[in-house]
């Protein structure tokens, strides 16, 4: 079942793919576009519900942002909110949605999110279900339902959302790393990310330790042997084969922009190469 299932919306990506070379679908989603092209691309995250923040980070050249709604207390209220009120901005929304579920993935695209990034992946299931929530039939189980979508992408949503939503799936434990190449093999998914932070945490290896970055390895090899794009944290960014990169949040560039203001440096206090742990902000 689960084979017929995966060879079926293979041959329906591959359908939706030639009519995207000939020039059937509108891709406004940017971030996309860049990939596609074999660019990099850098998103800033965002954890704060003011909108003059979030405007400020949308229109300060980043190519998306990570709004972040797995460890914050922001609502779907407030992210409308934001990007609504931020139309037009060069950065295009993307949520870390709490879970793959139906609910969230629905929610994150009625609002008008064109990335959906999925935590703690540790089953092909959670990243088929991230796939089939967040597109409409005949691809996935989307519904036709109210939201903002038309407002900020255009009167032909509907029929441009597949090719445009994109689908990150993060990998953050020894678990996901198991099946690393089963996650990057699902159709539909764009890009597998991995999570430095809660490697570490869930290996209890740190970076840079050979246990740590043979796992690391593992999913760059199984990642780009799917021809799926491979995505880390900013620190990675000359590390080969990654081309999606989570920047800083609102609170670190405020910080190092305060102290270029004052004439001081914005000299890491991390080593070169190696990713801030998470949650690690004074």
């Amino acid at each position: 079942m689960f084979t017929k299932k995966m060879m079926w919306s293979a041959a329906v990506f591959t359908l939706l793919g030639v009519c995207a070379a000939h020039g059937q679908t509108r891709i406004y989603n940017t971030a996309k576009q860049k990939l596609m092209e074999g660019k990099k691309i850098v998103g800033g995250t965002v954890s704060t519900n003011d909108p003059n923040i979030y405007c400020a980070m949308a229109n300060a050249g980043f190519d998306f942002l990570w709004i972040e709604m797995q460890h914050s207390p922001l609502t779907y209220q407030d992210v409308a909110v934001m990007i609504r009120g931020c139309k037009g901005a060069s950065a295009i929304p993307f949520i870390r949605v709490p879970d793959a579920t139906e609910g969230d993935i629905q929610k994150a695209v009625d609002i008008g999110a064109l990335g959906i990034i999925i935590p703690m992946v540790e089953t092909v299931q959670e990243a088929l279900n991230a796939v089939q929530y967040a597109k409409y039939p005949p691809v996935g189980v989307r519904s036709q339902g109210g939201g903002q979508y038309g407002a900020m992408w255009g009167a032909d949503y509907r029929p441009t959302a597949n090719e445009n939503v994109m689908i990150i799936a993060m990998i953050e434990s020894p678990k996901g790393v198991a099946i690393a190449d089963k996650i990057a093999a699902v159709p539909g998914v764009d890009v597998v990310f991995a999570a430095s932070t809660d490697l570490s945490s869930f290996s209890g290896f740190k970076q840079g330790d050979p246990r740590y970055e043979a796992l690391v390895t593992k999913i760059h090899d199984a990642v780009l042997e799917a021809g799926k794009k491979l995505a880390g944290p900013l620190a990675w960014k000359d590390r080969h084969g990654y081309t999606f990169f989570q920047g800083p949040g609102e609170s670190a560039l405020i910080q190092s922009g305060a102290k270029l203001a004052l004439g001081g440096g914005a000299s890491p206090t991390e080593r070169k190469g190696v990713a801030p742990t998470e949650g690690s902000e004074k």
